[in-house]
Formats: structure tokens, C-alpha cells, sequence
């Protein structure tokens, strides 16, 4: 069976280099045209649980593991969506400025919004340009890049993230492990709470076990999956399906139709679950179903699938 995470990540398209810009253009570009969905799916659900945790515990302080430009922010925070953001910088006039003046603007924009979050932000992320955009366009309070998958925190850093009560992921599991984990629960408020969406394909055990480890017990929201994204090619399509069916899951109805799948996990001290368990908590008003694009799917008996693009 399949369990290093690294291994079954090479299995996914590498999106490396929209990450080493000064400004997300890139990144909306390249992910918006795969479809790329899961930060306005899983908005209403984090919004949901840092409602619930507010209640019960007071002021959130969300660490945004793989936070990139700062997208789970903005959606949090303000009225809009990876969608309106996309449309935002595909537009020709926005096309063409410089990216001081993109991030300048962008500041502005935010500010032009109510905040209607309930939750500040802070960023972590192994991608130096995209943290410096996030914290300069105001949508995270800080920030700090570093691959805690080859190194230890600083103490500088770890000052900045000591003061976050909520770790969030929408798609780093895979790219970081339950090591990096490990390091983030030695710095984190303790008794924080864990919210993860994971993709299908990757085995979430050896994080629920470091969880464990720290008194942290698991649950997961069985009642539904989120869509991430459409499938990049037909090479990405087969072999995701393939490391999903040497794990035993099955793909009918779900990533054979064309469209990863995550599901929603979240850890936190068990008196905090007694008080408010998750499928208790969380109303789906959004996660699987809407309109798509063209899409990789599987035709055919099943001893002899084809694949092909259906739009």
C-alpha cells in the first residue's frame, strides 16, 4: 500500500513556478483554468468551524499551512471568491502594471471591503514572494517562509507563529508531511485546533497519530467530499486514479468523474469535541456539485476504460 506522501505527490502536477512571482496573477491564471475551487468550498466550512470555535474558546488566530498568496484570507475575510479574483487579474489593464503597483492596488481593494471574517491570519508558506504579498497587501498579519520539511523554525519565527489557536490547510497535505507538523504543535497554542482538507489520495494517519501524541483526537466530516480542481492532462488523471486504487479507495463518482477530491478532517482536545462534534457543527451548503469544465473522464466497462475529455 501507498503511504509516503512525497512519492504519491509526484503522481500530481507541479504548479512550482506560479508560486515564485511578486503577485498572484500568475496563480490565478495557471489554477483558474483547471477550475481550481477548493478555497470557495471550503470557505463556508471554515467559517463554520471558527464560528463554533470562537464561541467556545474566543479569538481565533488561523495559521494558513501552504497559504500561498493568501487566497484563504481573502476569502475569509472579504465578500469575494477565487472566482471574482481571477476575473480581477485577467483583466487587460491589470495585465500590464508592475507588481509593486499590483500590490499597492490590491491593498487598497481590500481595504475597500468590510472585514466580515472571524479570524486573523498568518501565513506559512515555502515560498518567500508569496508570503511578502500576503502580508503587504494586509491580508495576513504576518507571515514565514520555510520548508519545515528539511529544517527546524527559527526563533524568530516560531515567535510568530506561537500565537496561532487554529492550523489550517485547503492543500498542503502531500507537500508537507506530518513532520512539519510535528514542529508547527511545538510552537501553536496548545489544545489548537487542526482543520485539514485532504486530498483522497494521500494517507492522513501519521498526522492523526502526532495529533494523538499532543491529546488532539480526529474526527472526519463523512457526509460529503470537496472538489480541489479539475485534472491538468490525462497523464495526471490516470496515474491519481491509480495511486487512489492501490489504496483501495473507490473512484466511481468521484475523481473518475474527473475532479480531485478532498475530504475534511479536524483535531482539537476532546473536551472541545464533546461540546460541539463536527457533524453537528457543520451545515454543507457547497462541495461536490456545480458546473465544470472540460474534464478527464473514464468511458467504458470497466475492463476496457478509455479515457476522454468531456465538456
Amino acid at each position: 500500500m501507498l503511504t509516503d506522501l512525497m512519492t504519491i505527490n509526484k503522481n500530481k502536477a507541479v504548479f512550482d513556478s506560479i508560486y515564485n512571482d511578486a503577485d498572484p496573477r500568475g496563480y490565478f491564471s495557471v489554477l483558474g483554468s483547471l477550475d481550481y475551487m477548493i478555497p470557495d468550498v471550503a470557505e463556508p466550512i471554515i467559517r463554520q468551524v471558527l464560528a463554533t470555535r470562537a464561541a467556545l474558546r474566543g479569538t481565533n488566530t488561523v495559521l494558513d499551512v501552504g497559504c500561498s498568496y493568501g487566497i484563504n484570507a481573502a476569502t475569509h475575510r472579504f465578500p469575494v471568491n477565487f472566482a471574482s479574483l481571477r476575473q480581477r487579474y485577467a483583466r487587460r489593464e491589470m495585465l500590464s502594471i508592475a507588481a509593486e503597483k499590483l500590490i499597492e492596488l490590491d491593498r487598497n481593494f481590500y481595504r475597500s471591503w468590510p472585514d466580515i471574517g472571524v479570524a486573523e491570519f498568518i501565513g506559512l508558506d515555502i515560498s518567500e514572494p508569496a508570503i511578502r504579498y500576503a502580508n503587504q497587501a494586509g491580508l495576513h498579519v504576518n507571515g514565514v517562509a520555510a520548508d519545515l520539511e528539511t529544517r527546524e523554525l527559527s526563533a524568530k519565527e516560531a515567535a510568530i507563529l506561537s500565537s496561532a489557536n487554529v492550523v489550517l490547510s485547503t492543500g498542503a497535505i502531500g507537500y508537507v508531511t506530518d513532520r512539519t507538523y510535528r514542529k508547527l504543535l511545538n510552537v501553536v497554542t496548545e489544545g489548537a485546533w487542526i482543520v485539514s482538507f485532504v486530498l483522497r489520495m494521500f494517507p492522513y494517519d501519521g498526522f492523526i497519530e502526532a495529533f494523538a501524541e499532543r491529546g488532539l483526537v480526529t474526527e472526519k466530516l463523512t457526509s460529503t467530499t470537496f472538489v480541489q480542481r479539475r485534472f491538468r492532462d490525462s497523464e495526471e488523471f490516470e496515474r491519481s486514479l491509480a495511486v487512489l486504487s492501490a489504496r483501495g479507495i473507490d473512484t466511481e463518482g468521484f475523481e473518475a468523474d474527473g475532479l480531485f477530491q478532498a475530504e475534511l478532517f479536524l483535531s482539537r482536545p476532546e473536551k472541545d469535541v464533546r461540546a460541539a462534534p463536527l457533524d453537528k457543527m457543520i451545515t454543507i451548503s457547497s462541495g461536490r456539485h456545480r458546473p465544470f469544465g472540460a474534464r478527464y473522464v473514464h468511458v467504458g466497462p470497466k475492463e476496457d476504460r478509455r479515457v476522454v475529455i468531456e465538456a
